[in-house]
């Protein structure tokens, strides 16, 4: 019998997961991605899964990370992003990177190809017909300003918003290595890695002073209207943003000096450091760690070529800003991420609030995994709220204090994070039974939380409660 398909609306990473997930479990589905019809203030081409930031999925220790954790939940579920970032990543240390022309190339050309995926190159700017049964709606935080509108009628509430800054890349010839050096923090080897993944451009204390007094009175992008009151997400500000909060922020964050050791001048500990990842394949491309940035392009030029190696410097792409939109998930969504109000309605990826590329992918991976079961006459069942992809449904959809007349109250998006887990029942300890102190009993909760993790996925995923979807 000729099945109605599931709409996907979104070509991003969380509506390129979602729509594999629906199609591997033999549902047909129909992908609506608005590029290049019309373009975003990020993206620069109409590839599906495009990468408009960083090219870092973030660590990927799965004993010791939850977003690395988070990376082994989806590869067991089969995740056409995780397989994609896997073949193409490039080293960076302890985390996995991908050379971002080739990852969207694999996504795309796998979607593509798929008997049971049409993709349709057109804008939905009002909410989905009626006769459209089953919708994702993965338009992540540069949803179209119509779509938004017409969301915001139907649930009655105010999407929040803030702004997510990009960081500059420079080209890799064009930086003084005679200056610079290779080395990861540590010296740690991650995926692909050696140890010596980043270039490091060390200050001393009178530059990384004036770079911070450029930064302060640095032009920068001026805001609309009605964008002034728009809040940041902490965990991507912008550098000038930091400097702001005090003249050691940088110093502590993205341009903290620590585990790294000057070669050229080994006997001075260099005042801070701004490090540079690889950004494809070919090593032609650097993108500067953290220094997300809304300056104007030539205070950018101006201001980092004062960062020592970088004198020279050739950019590919400068910083900028966009607009991000998000929804009061845990007041609008139920947890199988339907919406309350018109339950067809799914949401995923960003624009439900949760932050990052995995992150938004893991919650397409479950939306499309919802959406198949249901459509195949099954009762969807989430995983278990002790497992990484579990903690950040549960973050999404309800880990919030209540108040009767406000509902979830401070909801700001997140990265996946130990935070959400559920407590353990019982406080890791030594062989000998002694409890564990400091580092030694952070990293023992690590572990513990992770063990945990796996073994309640691997139940879920071969018990008769897993979303049968994922038989085919």
């Amino acid at each position: 019998m000729k099945q109605d398909p599931v709409h996907v609306i979104g070509g991003g990473l969380a509506g390129s997961e979602a729509a594999w997930q629906i199609a591997q479990a033999g549902v047909p589905v129909v992908l609506h991605e608005m590029r290049p019809v019309r373009g975003t203030e990020a993206h620069h081409t109409d590839g599906l899964a495009e990468l408009v930031c960083s090219n870092s999925f973030r660590s990927d220790d799965s004993r010791a990370n939850a977003v690395g954790l988070l990376h082994a939940e989806m590869r067991r579920m089969n995740s056409l992003i995780m397989a994609s970032a896997d073949t193409h990543q490039v080293p960076a240390g302890g985390a996995l990177a991908v050379d971002r022309v080739g990852f969207s190339a694999a996504v795309t050309a796998a979607l593509e190809a798929h008997p049971l995926i049409s993709i349709a190159r057109e804008e939905v700017d009002a909410l989905p017909p009626a006769d459209w049964s089953s919708v994702i709606v993965a338009t992540g935080p540069l949803t179209s300003p119509a779509l938004a509108e017409a969301i915001r009628g139907l649930t009655g509430e105010s999407a929040l918003a803030f702004f997510d800054a990009i960081a500059p890349i420079v080209y890799r010839d064009s930086i003084d290595m005679d200056v610079a050096w290779f080395q990861s923090r540590y010296d740690k080897a991650g995926p692909g890695g050696t140890g010596a993944d980043y270039i490091n451009c060390p200050l001393d204390k009178a530059q990384y002073e004036a770079f911070v007094d450029g930064l302060l009175a640095g032009e920068k992008t001026s805001f609309k209207e009605w964008e002034a009151n728009t809040p940041y997400f902490d965990g991507c500000l912008p550098i000038e943003i930091m400097a702001e909060r005090g003249r050691e922020t940088l110093r502590h964050g993205p341009m903290k000096p620590v585990g790294l050791t000057n070669p050229h001048d080994p006997t001075v500990k260099p005042h801070a450091v701004v490090q540079l990842r690889q950004d494809n394949a070919l090593g032609t491309l650097y993108n500067l760690v953290g220094f997300q940035t809304k300056l104007k392009h030539a205070e950018q030029v101006r201001l980092l070529r004062t960062i020592p190696g970088l004198e020279n410097a050739e950019f590919a792409r400068l910083g900028g800003l966009h607009r991000n939109t998000y929804l009061n998930s845990p007041r609008l969504l139920d947890p199988l991420l339907r919406l309350k109000a018109q339950p067809r309605l799914r949401f995923a990826g960003q624009i439900t609030g949760c932050e990052g590329y995995v992150e938004s992918a893991a919650v397409g991976l479950m939306a499309g995994r919802f959406a198949a079961a249901e459509r195949l006459g099954h009762e969807p069942a989430g995983p278990p709220a002790t497992t990484a992809i579990g903690a950040l449904l549960n973050h999404i959809t309800g880990g919030h204090i209540e108040t009767i007349d406000e509902g979830p109250r401070s909801f700001q998006p997140m990265n996946v994070n130990f935070g959400l887990f559920p407590p353990l029942a019982q406080a890791p300890r030594s062989a000998d039974g002694k409890r564990l102190r400091g580092t030694e009993k952070a990293l023992a909760r690590k572990w513990a939380l992770t063990d945990r993790a796996r073994a309640d996925m691997d139940s879920w995923l071969s018990g008769p409660g897993e979303d049968r979807s994922a038989a085919a």
